[in-house]
Formats: C-alpha cells, structure tokens, sequence
C-alpha cells in the first residue's frame, strides 16, 4: 500500500465532478429499508464516527434542538482488536448500538420504514453510503464492493441502480470525497500520535486522532 500521505493528496485531487459521473452511472435511491443501520445476523451495527462528530452529536438533540448527551451515548470503541469483554487496546470509535446491535440512533415506523433520529448531524460514513472510494487507508464498509465505476465502489444496499439527480449525485460525491479525505488525515494522525498504553486487566483504551481515550472519551493520563 502506498504512503498515507501520497493517498492523501490523491484524496485532496479527487474531482467531485467525475465522482458524480460515476454515482450517476451506478445510481442510488435510498428507500429507507434501514439495513445499513442494523445489526447483520450477530454482528452488531459498526459505522466509523470520528471526535469531532462524536462531539457534534452529543450536542445534538433527536429534535434538532440543543441538547447535551454522554459521550458514551454516541460512541464505543470500535471492537476490533479487543477480547470479548471488550477490554484492551483499539483504535478510532463506532457509532453506539442499542440492545438489539442497531444504530442507537436508528428509528423505525410500524411499517419497517427506518430513518435516523440525527440526520442532519449523521457522520460522512452514513452520509455517503453505500459508496466509498478506492484509495488506500479508507473504509469500504459492510463489505466488499458490488458495483464500481471510476474511483467509486458501492457496497451492498437495495438502493443501488435507482436514479439519482445530478444535484443530489454532486452532493453526495462531496461528502464523499470530504470522508476519503478526513479518513487519511484521521490515519495518519492516529499513527503519529500513538504510542502504546498497556491498558490492565478490564481497561480499555481507545487511539484515535487526538490520543489514547477512556471509553468515556476522556484522555488517558488526565
């Protein structure tokens, strides 16, 4: 794999202009089905969310009105690389789950009809899927990809293939390639400012960009 930097400044490149050619070419429509917000057999929902959305959220009412969570309402640690109590040492958070592994921000109508009770604050990772773009050192979630065209991949969602209009397809390919470019920096900040914590027995320890946390979000050390 490439430096991350040298991804990087391809990231910083990237045309908006030919990612929205490529969207259009795949197509997407969401129909709020909500599986990109659930839990998938046993794994628990999983989205990549970075501090300062973490931190956006908390201050983000369901309403859209001011309102003041905790920062573990928001977030966990991402669970890879963790034992089964979820203690050790991991790097950058996820969105919280609920009891059942959804999105803890997950809501759906009586007739299946999902939606997100913070959807003008949700990360760029919810905002630009089920597409992500092919660079070195950013996420391609829930899987593989199915369909691609140029730079962009399109992972698995039953949206795929719809129309989409060219204002809604350069809106989406500017989150997209803000993502590809927020993904690197937060990479490179996170292999710069690491340094291993020894967490004891029961501890954990998350690294993300701004150092090593507690799972309350506080700094480590502090």
């Amino acid at each position: 794999m490439e430096d991350l930097e040298v991804e990087l400044e391809r990231a910083r490149d990237l045309d908006v202009s030919e990612l929205a050619d490529a969207i259009e070419t795949i197509g997407f429509e969401c129909t709020r089905c909500g599986a990109c917000c659930k839990s998938e057999e046993d794994d628990p929902h999983t989205a990549t969310v970075f501090p300062d959305e973490v931190r956006n959220l908390q201050a983000t009412g369901s309403d859209g009105e001011a309102d003041e969570r905790d920062w573990r309402d928001v977030a966990r640690p991402m669970p890879y690389g963790l034992d089964e109590d979820g203690a050790g040492e991991t790097f950058e958070w996820a969105l919280q789950t609920d009891s059942c592994g959804d999105c803890t921000f997950y809501e759906e109508d009586e007739d299946g009809t999902g939606s997100c009770s913070v959807h003008g604050s949700r990360p760029l990772i919810c905002q630009t899927y089920p597409f992500s773009v092919a660079l070195g050192g950013t996420s391609q979630p829930m899987g593989e990809a199915v369909d691609e065209a140029g730079m962009v991949r399109a992972h698995e969602c039953e949206g795929l293939g719809r129309d989409i209009s060219r204002e809604d397809a350069e809106s989406l390919a500017s989150a997209l390639k803000e993502r590809a470019v927020r993904e690197l920096e937060e990479a490179i900040d996170v292999r710069d400012s690491y340094e291993p914590a020894n967490p004891g027995p029961g501890e954990t320890v998350v690294h993300d960009s701004e150092g090593a946390k507690r799972p309350d979000g506080s700094t480590v050390g502090e």
